[in-house]
Order: C-alpha cells, then structure tokens, then sequence
C-alpha cells in the first residue's frame, strides 16, 4: 500500500509524542533517602492528537494540503513511598470526588490492613511449637 502524505505527517507527530512520553514520565525515577526510604513519583498523561488534509488535482502532479498537531500534559500525582516494606502514596493532587476514586485511591491502605489482619488470624491459630 502507497503511503501518503498524511501518514507520512501522523507517523512523524507521533513518534516525537513517544519521545516525550515514556514510562520515566509516568512513573519515575526511584530515589532513596540516606535513612533507606525510597520515593517513586507518579504523574498523570493526557494527551490530544488531530490531523487533517486534502489532495488538490493540479495541472502538473497534484497539490498536497495539511496539517496536524497534538498537546501533551503531565499533571504530578503523588508519590509512592517505600518504608520498612509497605508501600504508601502520597497524593499532591485534591482529593477524589467520586466513590469509585476515592474507594481506588484507598485500595493500597485496604490491602495492607487485610494482609496484617489476616497475619495476625494465622498467627492466633499456629499451634506453640513443643520442645
């Protein structure tokens, strides 16, 4: 299949947007404190793409019109918190507005409280150890 010039723009836009974004931009670099505690930061991508054109039939070959653009927006998050092995996020952004944001924004706390309740469960049922 020919390509056009059309393509040929798209192709180009968005191979610098993937030079722009990569996963270094979602989530960074890891950077560990003097005292062992490790902060990842985490931003949100959005991003828009738009692209137009026209062929023009000309007496000699034919005539090429177009055009196209695309915007790119980092918005930092928080940051993911590494001590003494839990994980926690600390937001930078106003807090959720929805139930089903907020109830995503907890899931971590949940989790790490279900794993200690169900530590302590399973500790509780061990039988001693006889010597």
């Amino acid at each position: 299949m020919e390509k056009n010039n059309i393509g040929s723009l798209m192709d180009v836009t968005m191979s610098k947007m993937r030079e722009m974004v990569d996963v270094d931009t979602i989530v960074g670099s890891p950077i560990t404190t003097p005292d062992g505690i490790t902060i990842i930061p985490v931003s949100k991508v959005s991003y828009g793409f738009a692209s137009g054109g026209s062929d023009f039939a000309m007496k000699q070959n034919s005539g090429f019109g177009g055009g196209n653009g695309a915007g790119v927006k980092i918005d930092p998050i928080g940051f993911l918190v590494v001590k003494d092995g839990g994980v926690r996020m600390i937001n930078v952004t106003p807090p959720a507005s929805t139930t089903i944001d907020r109830a995503i924004e907890k899931a971590p706390e949940f989790i790490d409280m279900i794993d200690g309740l169900i530590s302590k469960y399973v500790s509780k049922k061990e039988p001693a150890a006889e010597e």
